[in-house]
């Protein structure tokens, strides 16, 4: 849109185009973002989940410690800002390996892990989405990871959860989850 005054001062230009978009919801503070994909775009709005720890919740039979939750949150921060299938490890709020982009979760885990190496012993590892399989969650464990936050919400939670408290790690559901394409 424009301004009056700006439009009085546009309209006396020649040769300029002036294109003014509709916008039914000027009070909206959501951000939209454009991204071209073959054959098409997709409109996504910005993430701005708020984190709350306060509605979280541990699923495993062991509660985080305080330094995991720290880690756990601070990962949990970071991953929003990573490309999907996003897995974020952090300890001692650092982060030491940052998976995405990759077309599975799996593969992101086995990067991030890579890229942490053997700091991986005793932290956080974050996953913008749910695992829908155990194999991911199996691969950071072996890694030494202690602590796993993620958004829950896959049919097979109870298979994720299981791997969890067979290995004795901890878990966190958030509710929430962060998905940048």
């Amino acid at each position: 849109g424009f301004e009056p005054e700006a439009l009085a001062i546009l309209t006396k230009k020649k040769q300029l185009r002036l294109l003014e978009m509709d916008q039914p919801n000027r009070e909206s503070t959501v951000e939209r973002q454009i991204r071209s994909i073959s054959g098409g775009f997709l409109i996504q709005e910005s993430d701005q989940a708020p984190d709350e720890p306060s509605t979280w919740k541990t699923v495993t039979r062991r509660e985080p410690t305080s330094a995991e939750l720290a880690d756990a949150e601070f990962a949990w921060r970071l991953a929003r800002y990573v490309k999907s299938n996003a897995i974020v490890i952090a300890k001692d709020r650092a982060a030491l390996g940052v998976g995405a982009g990759q077309p599975n979760r799996l593969e992101s885990v086995r990067i991030a892990v890579s890229k942490a190496g053997e700091r991986a012993k005793g932290a956080a590892l974050a996953s913008d989405a749910y695992f829908p399989f155990p194999d991911g969650l199996e691969t950071a464990i072996t890694a030494g990871v202690t602590c796993v936050i993620q958004p829950g919400g896959s049919i097979r939670d109870d298979l994720v959860i299981a791997a969890a408290d067979a290995a004795g790690i901890t878990m966190i559901f958030t509710g929430v989850r962060h998905f940048l394409h």
